[in-house]
């Protein structure tokens, strides 16, 4: 990537002649460095995830995305969430998603919390995503915000490691956040 110390707003096409040895987002043009990796639970976190979409949506029309999957919101803005469903595959291109995800979820780390509940989350109401899923390992809860009719997203609502989240995205698939989590089942449940 160029020299970070000239301020100016980056695009799109900027952005796809970057280094592929280093991962990036860009949000308002300006550009976000996306290393370290993340660490070993963040990473079953998602796998768990990407498990339980996969399973339900075999043979439906949505598909259940990883990171690195570039996902172009306008000229300024390429973001690469840590899983998403894409609903409508004319969205998906062999090099990238063009337009918002269906549901995007993202797994919150030290480095990146600030900019996933502020930054990404304004992001993704401004263009349209209809669910939004934020996940604390370290805290273990998920807080889900969806978009309403109004264009914006509600205030948000908390679950628990024992509780079972719905995705209404998707069909209202039941999501039980001990499996996310990798712990032993709440004894009622």
């Amino acid at each position: 990537m160029p020299a970070l110390m000239e301020r100016k707003k980056y695009t799109v096409q900027d952005y796809m002649t970057w280094n592929d040895s280093q991962r990036w987002e860009l949000i308002g043009g300006e550009p976000y460095d996306m290393t370290p990796a993340p660490n070993i639970n963040h990473q079953i976190i998602v796998g768990n995830f990407l498990r339980i979409l996969s399973n339900d949506l075999l043979g439906k029309p949505c598909v259940p995305l990883v990171a690195p999957t570039d996902v172009v919101l306008s000229e300024y803005d390429v973001v690469q969430p840590d899983l998403l469903v894409v609903c409508d595959r004319a969205k998906i291109t062999e090099k990238n998603i063009q337009g918002a995800p269906d549901l995007i979820i993202e797994v919150l780390s030290p480095a990146t919390a600030k900019k996933d509940l502020w930054e990404k989350k304004n992001l993704y109401e401004r263009y349209g995503v209809k669910e939004y899923i934020l996940v604390d390992p370290e805290g273990r809860y998920a807080q889900r915000f969806r978009l309403g009719a109004d264009g914006r997203f509600d205030r948000g609502e908390v679950f628990g490691p024992g509780e079972t989240m719905t995705l209404h995205t998707l069909d209202n698939l039941k999501v039980p956040l001990w499996e996310i989590f990798g712990i032993a089942p709440p004894e009622n449940g």
